[in-house]
């Protein structure tokens, strides 16, 4: 999809990180928008700070991992714009522990947004996409975690390993259909967002304390320093998406060189009948420049 300007651009988690990216680009090439986040205040403040830069779109709060929330969302997009072009199935939350530790409750909240959003995404708006008979792109947000294995975060590396290969077969279906919509798989490494707050979000609970997760997101602030000066600013993924757009390219790495080097271990592993390649999350690729 080469011709953006007037398209319609959806993105979900929109109000910070890489889908604010997103969406900030998206206007930058004159799409018009649907800005979509479970954050109301933030997806406001943010979408007034776009629209009086002259952008033309659309806020919808919205809970992806709530199937009716997202059917809601894109009959909002249609109705208003019409049409949607472009998908970004972005947001995201993180957590983790021992496998056998993680209560329940945690590995539903963390599979529901970040592996059955996207899902919803697809189920609800890939119909209309493909009747308007026009080109279109899909973007799914996966992680580097998606394409190696990786300990103590199990519930956030099986829902990304899940986008990566839910996009690889959704890329082989839609050229059958005659390859009027791309896919593209984002698999960043460390990235100067909020997901390690990602509790701020998560709806409290009789199991799910409001100490449990203010202890929580006091804990997660040790990472802050380090993504502040060690991670990729957001900015650099509007740009790196867009071209994978423009291109038709599949997936996305934001750190290839270290991914690589991971990737490439773990394939030889399942080729030589090795153990597992396990990659620690303090190895995740930082070099980005």
């Amino acid at each position: 999809m080469k011709d953006l300007r007037d398209k319609v651009a959806v993105i979900t988690g929109a109000a910070s990180g890489i889908g604010l990216a997103m969406a900030e680009r998206a206007a930058t090439e004159g799409m018009r928008v649907v800005m979509a986040d479970i954050e109301a205040e933030r997806l406001g403040t943010e979408s007034e700070r776009l629209a009086a830069s002259g952008a033309n779109l659309l806020a919808v709060p919205c809970d992806v991992g709530d199937a009716d929330s997202v059917c809601a969302l894109e009959r909002r997009a249609r109705e208003h714009f019409g049409a949607v072009h472009l998908l970004c199935n972005n947001a995201g939350v993180s957590g983790g522990g021992k496998t056998w530790e993680i209560p329940l409750e945690e590995w539903r909240w963390i599979l529901d947004v970040n592996m059955w959003s996207v899902i919803y995404g697809l189920h609800y708006f890939l119909p209309g996409m493909l009747s308007q008979g026009e080109p279109g792109h899909v973007v799914n947000t996966a992680s580097i975690a998606g394409l190696m294995s990786v300990p103590d975060i199990a519930p956030y590396s099986l829902s990304k390993h899940a986008v990566v290969s839910l996009s690889e077969g959704l890329f082989s279906e839609l050229r059958n259909e005659g390859g009027q919509i791309g896919v593209s798989v984002l698999c960043p490494s460390f990235v100067a967002t909020q997901i390690h707050l990602a509790a701020r979000n998560r709806a409290l609970s009789d199991r799910y304390s409001e100490r449990q997760r203010d202890e929580e997101l006091e804990q997660a602030k040790v990472f802050e320093t380090y993504l502040t000066e060690l991670a990729m600013p957001v900015s650099k993924i509007g740009d790196l998406v867009f071209d994978a757009i423009r291109e038709n390219h599949f997936y996305i790495l934001t750190h290839k060189k270290g991914s690589l080097e991971h990737i490439e271990r773990r394939m030889r592993g399942l080729r030589d009948n090795d153990p597992p390649h396990i990659a620690e999350p303090s190895a995740f690729p930082v070099e980005w420049k």
